[in-house]
Order: C-alpha cells, then structure tokens, then sequence
C-alpha cells in the first residue's frame, strides 16, 4: 500500500487543495486531483524529502499567535515609516546565528520572516547555521538575532526537531 500511497495525508491534501482553487467537485476535477493527489507524494518520494515529524503540536499555537501578533505590529511600523517618509530611517543586512537545522523548520521562518512586512529572508549558510535577513527600518537597540531566535526559532526547534 505504501508503495503506490506513500503519504495518504498529502494524497488528501492535494486533492483538496485542487478542488478549492479550482471551485468545482465535478466528476472531472475529482479525478484529475485525485491523479494529481497520487503523483505528487510519488514525485516527492524520488526528492527523499524527510518525513515530517511534529514534536509538540502546542507550539505551534504558540508560534501562530507570535506571528500573527508580530504581523499586526510590523504592518502598522511599515505603513507608519512610508507614509511618514521618516527621515534618518536606515535599511540594512542583519546575521542571525541559528540553532535551528531542521528543512521544514526553515522552510517555516522563511515563510514567516518574508511574509512579515519590513524584513526579508536574503540567504542561509547551512554549514554555519548564519541566516541573512534584510530589515527596512533598523533602529537602535533592536536585536534582530535575539529577537528571531526567541519568537520564532525557539519554537520551530520545539515543533520539528
């Protein structure tokens, strides 16, 4: 069974994702999802990603409301610095050491650093753990690393490691 339905959650998954973006439960896009739900967990097979493993599931409500509270704050400091148009206002590169190795823990702070506005995922050092973001306003006293080590990381390390 697991040989031609290696992930049953993923089979699952993509034929919903499929039918929602596709606003339709006809015949024919229950089938082409279905082919879609079966292939795509084959073709991730041969990528030999590594099986998803969720430690402490609490975390991540823990990590959804920091995101979602930091997303509000960030929102308004960026509407606020553009339409101010702040004088003295200093765009930079920050590095963060990471203690976070796991993909999809990494895969989850890029989502999360890019899709916050005023910061940006440039690069990843793997053989360092040295992440590289871009931050739009640099104030004095932030600490970037501390900041995404203890908000975001900490429990990404919790969630999947």
């Amino acid at each position: 069974m697991s040989r031609w339905l290696p992930s049953p959650l993923a089979t699952l998954g993509l034929l919903a994702l499929w039918l929602l973006l596709n606003q339709s439960a006809s015949p024919g896009h229950l089938l082409l999802g279905g082919i879609l739900g079966l292939l795509g967990p084959l073709m991730l097979r041969r990528l030999e990603v590594p099986p998803l493993k969720l430690r402490r599931p609490g975390a991540i409500l823990r990590l959804l409301g920091s995101f979602i509270t930091d997303m509000v704050r960030s929102n308004i400091a960026v509407a606020r610095t553009i339409l101010l148009n702040r004088a003295g206002r200093t765009a930079g590169f920050v590095r963060v050491p990471l203690r976070l190795r796991s993909p999809y823990g990494l895969a989850t702070l890029a989502c999360i650093i890019t899709a916050t506005p005023g910061t940006s995922w440039v690069s990843y050092d793997p053989a360092t753990g040295m992440l590289v973001i871009h931050v739009l306003d640099l104030t004095e006293g932030d600490d970037w690393a501390a900041l995404i080590e203890r908000r975001y990381a900490g429990l990404l390390v919790e969630i999947f490691e």
